[in-house]
């Protein structure tokens, strides 16, 4: 695909698609700032370019037929960018299209999960799994979200079994489960279980550097096919000032999220260095 060209290295193409989202206005300094976020010499044409041929490719995997786009996207690196690209893409496609209409259940109370879908222009329905998470363990950040997000898929097919819902038997009805972790210095965070420890973590991220680790599992509630992935994001911070963190502390949201990180967060933002990897990822934790 063109948007994947030989030219851009796979950290471009993250950069590139971090400053997309996070300069999403069409102002005159868009481009700039896209150019000057990616960086290697790359120009407002060469940014500008990239996006016109992402934006090629959406459109022939708009033609092309869904069946087919499905076992392409499967038989493809499952962790590699255009994947995940393209799996996004299948799933716009889907969910836009009036003769594949797709209802859409969100096992999730998180309230970025809820704004991303939201955001994307989907109609969906919220019921949360209510699962005892700290009765799984994994060693390995990526073993565990993926356990947990299976779980929560198999706590919430239960649960709607004993729902009354005849319509969902036959229309298609995809079920997201997802989970999050931040992991710091190799050590795996999940929400801080105290305002202390909370300040602890925020503290240790400030000048340096922390990583997010989620996964997604969606799940054809009809079929009973499901796929499931995760992904991992390197995030890198400024110094973070004291009071900044007595401030975050204070508001109270830092403490139902995985590690106490809210990269999205007004407060923490400025001070935020660098994103590698996908950052509607790093964004999809418990706030």
């Amino acid at each position: 695909m063109g948007s994947n060209g030989s030219n851009w290295s796979a950290k471009q193409n993250k950069l590139f698609e971090n400053a997309l989202a996070i300069y999403c206005q069409d102002t005159p300094e868009r481009w700039d700032n896209v150019a000057r976020a990616v960086g290697g010499g790359r120009t407002v044409e060469d940014v500008k370019r990239h996006y016109e041929l992402l934006v090629e490719d959406v459109k022939l995997i708009f033609l092309c037929p869904i069946t087919n786009l499905f076992q392409g996207l499967l038989a493809r690196d499952s962790n590699s960018w255009m994947w995940k690209k393209g799996f996004v893409t299948l799933v716009n496609r889907a969910f836009r299209n009036p003769c594949f209409k797709i209802d859409i259940i969100l096992g999730s109370s998180s309230v970025a999960r809820r704004k991303i879908l939201a955001e994307m222009g989907y109609d969906f329905t919220i019921v949360t799994a209510d699962i005892d998470e700290k009765g799984i363990r994994k060693e390995k950040p990526e073993e565990l979200v993926m356990a947990l997000a299976k779980a929560k898929a198999d706590a919430l097919v239960l649960k709607l079994q004993t729902m009354d819902n005849q319509e969902m038997d036959v229309k298609p009805t995809l079920l997201i489960a997802a989970d999050t972790v931040v992991v710091y210095e190799g050590a795996i965070r999940e929400k801080p279980s105290s305002k202390e420890e909370a300040r602890q973590f925020i503290k240790g991220y400030s000048g340096g550097h922390a990583a997010t680790v989620s996964s997604v599992l969606v799940m054809n509630l009809k079929t009973g096919f499901r796929k499931g992935e995760w992904d991992k994001v390197e995030i890198y911070f400024h110094d973070i000032p004291d009071q900044v963190i007595d401030n975050l502390i204070e508001e109270g949201f830092v403490l139902n999220v995985a590690g106490g990180l809210i990269i999205e967060h007004p407060l923490i933002l400025p001070y935020v260095k660098q994103v590698v990897g996908f950052l509607m990822s790093a964004e999809s934790s418990n706030f």
